[in-house]
């Protein structure tokens, strides 16, 4: 699937600049050439500013999984696991990294996700019999992680927040609603696919309680001033991420370890693996950004609006349609286009609104998958991709509803 992928990007923006070609624009041959070169120098860089957090966060992964940390951690999801992931042995250090690379998207802290699902995804290989095509729990692993609900979208708040918004945290519920059908359609999805029964009290009983929780932090912002959420998110996220931190040290000393060495023998995975990942990032940056500058997006922009149009429908949610439709592909692509939204348009404005909504409740998928699975040398991801991309779907359709839903 991926291969089918990457080779349509490149052939589909071929197709677009010869049609631009015979209608006047000779110049998007020259924006081709320059988006293969700066995009693969992108590459390379995005790789090398990642080899300073994975060194950091694989040393003190390191340290919590030789004082026993991850496996505490590990223990208030493994009845889950076990059920929803049955070819993952019961004792799998995996189950604790993933536990905390979870964690780490729930909270909005993006700099320690990542690290800690690479670490997941290499101990999955560890126990994966075909080291060439993902396992099922890699597939299920890699879905939900790039679905993950994000409970404090902390960097679309300081966006907006910075944009001169009068209400920041506005977007804060569409968000956590839309981020959570994303997650639950991608791990329903995938379950299905993986013919794995979930109609039992363990699965079921997380599931409510995942509901639960996530419908008392709605209430718990909503009982807070417009003034204080944004700020009550800024505070709690980082103080969390430090806190952390500070957990993965003291969990160390109480074991009487020596934790520096132990931190620079986790780093030194970490750089190993930020080399791994430059020929994937690489491969798929290359492929994206091409398709970006042949003009292929702004011609699905463009056809969406027209048949909506068409049908008579509302079309104020297509100015947000170039942030949802680059997210998948690109995080820093996305953002550009949140960012351009709220310059165009004003971050009060329902395109801002929506396209802030967007932004937070899907995730950079190809970039994910390129990462998690380069990391462990794995091409064939069999149906990761399309069970990632449904996920996305539903998601940017559930933040475009609740965008008409909530703004006023």
């Amino acid at each position: 699937m991926l291969n089918f992928i990457w080779a349509g990007f490149f052939i589909i923006a071929f197709i677009s600049a010869v049609f631009q070609s015979f209608v006047g624009n000779a110049g998007i041959w020259n924006d081709l050439s320059a988006s293969l070169f700066s995009t693969a120098h992108l590459g390379f860089r995005i790789a090398l500013d990642l080899t300073g957090i994975l060194c950091f966060w694989l040393g003190l992964m390191k340290i919590a999984e030789k004082s026993g940390l991850t496996e505490l951690l590990a223990k208030t999801l493994k009845p889950l696991f076990h059920k929803i992931m049955p070819d993952v042995k019961k004792d799998s250090p995996a189950f604790g990294a993933i536990v905390m690379n979870i964690a780490a998207n729930i909270l909005g802290l993006d700099n320690a996700a990542t690290p800690m699902g690479i670490k997941a995804m290499e101990l999955l290989q560890d126990e994966n019999e075909d080291k060439t095509k993902a396992s099922n729990a890699q597939i299920l692993f890699m879905v939900i992680n790039s679905s993950a609900v994000t409970l404090i979208p902390i960097t679309i708040l300081m966006y907006r927040f910075q944009a001169g918004s009068a209400n920041p945290s506005a977007v804060f519920i569409p968000i956590l609603l839309a981020t959570s059908m994303s997650t639950l359609s991608g791990f329903l999805a995938t379950v299905w696919w993986q013919k794995i029964n979930i109609f039992n009290k363990v699965v079921m009983s997380y599931i409510i309680g995942g509901i639960a929780f996530i419908a008392l932090t709605i209430w718990g912002f909503y009982l807070l001033d417009v003034a204080s959420r944004a700020q009550v998110s800024y505070v709690v996220s980082n103080a969390l991420l430090y806190g952390l931190v500070i957990a993965f040290i003291v969990s160390g000393l109480i074991k009487k370890l020596n934790i520096f060495e132990l931190f620079i023998e986790g780093a030194k995975d970490g750089f190993n693996t930020a080399i791994k990942i430059i020929p994937y990032l690489v491969a798929m940056l290359t492929a994206i950004g091409v398709l970006r500058a042949s003009g292929t997006l702004d011609y699905i922009v463009d056809f969406i609006t027209i048949v909506v149009e068409k049908l008579g429908g509302n079309t104020d949610f297509v100015y947000a349609l170039p942030t949802a439709i680059m997210k998948p592909l690109s995080g820093s692509g996305a953002r550009a286009m949140m960012l351009d939204t709220f310059s165009v348009y004003g971050v009060d404005s329902f395109a801002g609104f929506a396209s802030s909504i967007v932004q937070g409740s899907t995730e950079t998928t190809f970039y994910v998958l390129a990462v998690y699975f380069g990391a462990v040398k794995i091409n064939n991801t069999r149906s990761a991709l399309p069970l990632a991309l449904l996920a996305d779907v539903i998601g940017i359709i559930s933040a475009i509803l609740l965008a008409y839903m909530f703004y006023q």
